[in-house]
């Protein structure tokens, strides 16, 4: 299968352990974050360069995992996800996965796999005593109209702003103070469900290299730049997370995008760049 160039070779089998879902979920909380349109070589070149040392300090084996997006555009990947399809392991299955809606002949649901009667994880974990809040990104969490307020109302609490979205400088910061005023909000008792799009990776993402103007335009540079800020700040949302118990956090792309290879630029098509994504999923430990 083609690979986009100078993307490092996977290891043979994940980094992480598949934790069994059914002690997790009713325990602990759980964090979902897709850093939207991050693409895996962009991914694996800053942690191995020390760029995103935030985020690399949480990698199992301290690096990211190849997957397999089920999508090649946000709408489609997120309703798969939701569905209980997180990105593939990027080799023969099948793979036993984390989450999963009841489905007669599904290979893919193991012992240790949350499996739902709901149609959807939202509603799966709602119906396991979680409250489930999502905090926007991208255009199709903004209510601005019907297509814009399927995903954000599958859940009990939802929030966009165009401080969250893909033109704001400033958008993960904002993500991370709703983040941790749902958290504080929250009964000590009531078990978390919090889904966050970074919207900061999409286009355009010019302004989050020193200097540069829209006249230059989105590059892999400025791609690069965008996932850097949100290093800086995705600490906070970690502490804020454990801050009561123990999180399983899920930290993944939805899909990635070209910035002109074979002639492409953009997603929602299928290009190798596009369906591989880098993928961690790993506890972040409470109080002690």
């Amino acid at each position: 299968m083609p690979r986009p160039d100078g993307v490092p070779a996977a290891p043979p089998e994940s980094t992480a352990a598949q934790p069994d879902m059914n002690t997790v979920v009713g325990s602990d909380d759980i964090l979902l974050v897709t850093l939207d349109t991050l693409r895996y070589d962009v991914a694996c070149e800053l942690a191995a360069a020390g760029r995103i040392p935030n985020l690399a300090r949480h990698l199992p084996g301290g690096r990211w995992e190849e997957r397999h997006s089920p999508g090649s555009f946000t709408y489609a990947t997120h309703q798969a996800m939701f569905a209980g399809f997180l990105p593939t392991p990027a080799r023969q299955g099948p793979h036993p996965r984390l989450f999963a809606a009841e489905f007669a002949g599904s290979e893919s649901t193991a012992n240790g796999t949350f499996v739902f009667a709901e149609s959807n994880l939202v509603a799966g974990l709602s119906a396991a005593g979680y409250r489930t809040v999502c905090i926007g990104g991208v255009g199709f969490f903004n209510r601005q109209g019907a297509l814009g307020s399927v995903l954000p109302d599958l859940f009990d609490e939802a929030h966009w702003s165009p401080e969250l979205g893909v033109t704001s400088p400033t958008s993960f910061e904002a993500q991370v103070d709703l983040a941790a005023q749902a958290v504080a909000r929250l009964p000590a008792e009531r078990r978390l469900f919090l889904f966050v799009n970074v919207s900061a990776l999409h286009q355009p993402n010019w302004f989050f290299t020193d200097g540069a103007t829209a006249d230059h335009g989105d590059t892999r540079a400025t791609h690069a730049a965008a996932l850097e800020y949100v290093d800086r700040h995705i600490e906070r949302l970690f502490a804020a997370m454990s801050s009561r118990r123990r999180c399983l956090a899920i930290v993944c792309s939805d899909h990635g995008t070209t910035y002109g290879e074979d002639g492409y630029t953009g997603h929602r098509l299928g290009h190798p760049v596009v369906w591989t994504v880098p993928y961690a999923h790993f506890f972040l430990e409470g109080p002690r």
